[in-house]
């Protein structure tokens, strides 16, 4: 029997609520099993993961609340497209899927998506899926020098990681042989596939305590209420076209323009998003695919429409995304995108003033956008290697109309700081300071949110290396409704400025400064 002839099923509200709740209770065990048993500090410290259950159709129908924009809705594109290589009918029980492809994932070799069939009486019933940040993939490391997605690292293809129950063994050795700490590359995909178990032994519990056979009549009403419900908002709102843009600076100078429209449609209830305009593909490795545009542009757009409503399939099919091909939004292979996190994570920052035009009481001004990243790798003394996670550090949010912004928060992404402790004590780093920028945020009725300073070196007596991605160095966020504008960010190193987008060599006495940029303030001062 197909899945269109199957029997539908209906629920009565108490019990779609206890269904709903418990699903939601199953990923968010699934992330915290995830996050016990990672080896990367990124993931199990900053929470740099998604986590997601899938029906029989591959349709996303609940996320774990951890995680960032960028994974969760770059995994519910990414799940379908393994799928689509490997079809439901076609896998075994104990097999497991793999895949690190950017084009159809989260856009960097260095997030890996694992897909874990949950089976019950000798049939499939749903798919738990994560994607996390893994600390190497081989390669040139969490930087923007990479000149193609070749350079960048290991690409793993859509394929079996595990066959019935056992490792695909040609599969493990490839991948183990090509990063340069595979105990933990190997300890990370265990906990992915051990927290997609978890998910399996708990929804099939709460199949047998509810008596259903799989969750496609669920994920249907499930899905079907988000969709109505977000097309419901969205013709609540006035037709029209609405544009704005927003401009970003790196390291060496380059100028990125987003240049985006909203188009709103409330008589079918939709909204489309159009980057035409926008900058064309870099050089650098900071380009977007569509996954990860879609993905920070949907979470944008519902975040000022109704944030209340579940975040799957059904909620994000009325926002609709166009990008021109081969725009620095829409990359194809094999330009590089490594570090592509730093335009995607920036174009809420454009979103926003558009929004603004529709609902200025839920708009915000200009933020630090991006997290700046560093990844550090060098030898001991004894010349033994050592390479660290990529460790983050946020700047100031833009101020919103009731409240001033977030200081040293990482908005739009969910990531959170890795403790300077456990950053130290993965690698040989020593930090000298780390504290608020005083004034940072722009001024306004409301005042953005500050940036803040760290300093840090690496206790060696070898030349080491920093894979460093930074941005906003000379446009400052800008403030919104007559709010002046946060300030820009610096990155120096022993005092000097540095201009250049590429991983550098130092020396044992370098002294590493990030000033990261305070946030836009809302509405004039004297308003």
């Amino acid at each position: 029997m197909s899945i269109a002839e199957q029997p539908t099923r209906t629920f009565d509200p108490v019990e779609l609520e206890i269904l709903w709740q418990s699903l939601i209770s199953t990923v968010n065990e699934q992330a915290r099993a995830l996050q016990r048993a990672a080896f990367s500090p990124i993931v199990r410290e900053a929470g740099d993961l998604a986590n997601a259950v899938f029906d029989r159709r591959g349709r996303m129908v609940a996320q774990a609340v951890t995680g960032t924009p960028g994974h969760i809705n770059s995994l519910a594109i990414g799940a379908s497209s393994m799928l689509d290589e490997y079809p439901i009918e076609d896998l075994e029980p104990g097999d497991v899927l793999i895949t690190n492809d950017p084009y159809k994932t989260a856009g960097q070799l260095l997030d890996v998506t694992v897909l874990v069939p949950a089976w019950r009486d000798g049939k499939v019933i749903a798919l738990f899926g994560s994607t996390i940040h893994h600390t190497d993939v081989g390669g040139y490391g969490i930087g923007a020098g990479g000149r193609d997605c070749f350079e960048e690292g290991l690409w793993i293809p859509i394929c079996k990681l595990m066959k019935r129950g056992e490792r695909n063994e040609d599969v493990w050795k490839f991948i183990l042989s090509n990063v340069r700490q595979p105990d933990h590359m190997a300890g990370d995909l265990h906990a992915q596939m051990a927290s997609g178990e978890v998910g399996a032994q708990r929804l099939t519990a709460l199949c047998n305590q509810h008596g259903l056979d799989d969750i496609e009549a669920l994920a249907d009403e499930i899905i079907s209420r988000s969709e109505a419900a977000t097309r419901a908002s969205i013709k609540a709102l006035p037709a029209g076209r609405y544009d704005a843009s927003a401009v970003l600076d790196l390291a060496d100078g380059s100028i990125i323009d987003i240049v985006c429209s909203i188009q709103v449609d409330p008589e079918v209830g939709e909204i489309t998003v159009d980057y035409a305009g926008t900058s064309p593909a870099s050089p650098w490795g900071i380009n977007v695919v569509k996954n990860y545009t879609h993905a920070y542009t949907t979470f944008a757009v519902r975040s000022v429409l109704n944030p209340d409503i579940p975040n799957n399939h059904g909620s994000l099919a009325p926002i609709r995304v166009e990008a021109p091909v081969g725009s620095i939004v829409n990359a194809v292979r094999p330009q590089p995108g490594t570090a592509r996190h730093v335009v995607g994570m920036f174009l809420p920052n454009a979103l926003l003033k558009a929004l603004a035009q529709i609902a200025p009481d839920q708009a915000m001004a200009e933020g630090s956008g991006a997290v700046w990243t560093m990844q550090v790798n060098g030898a001991h003394d004894d010349g033994s290697p050592f390479i660290t996670a990529m460790f983050t550090y946020a700047g100031g949010v833009g101020a919103r109309a009731g409240k001033p912004g977030l200081d040293a928060c990482s908005y739009p992404t969910g990531v959170a700081a890795v403790p300077i402790e456990v950053v130290e004590a993965s690698a040989p780093i020593r930090f000298r300071r780390k504290e608020l920028r005083p004034g940072s945020g722009g001024r306004g009725r409301q005042t953005g949110g500050l940036g803040q300073t760290i300093e840090f070196s690496v206790d060696t007596t070898r030349p080491w290396q920093l894979n460093a991605v930074t941005s906003r160095l000379s446009h400052a966020p800008k403030g919104i409704f007559g709010g002046e504008s946060g300030e820009a960010g610096t990155f120096s190193i022993n005092g000097e400025r540095v201009t250049t987008q590429a991983r550098v060599t130092l020396q044992p006495d370098d002294v590493v400064r990030l000033d990261l940029p305070g946030g836009g303030g809302y509405g004039a001062v004297d308003a």
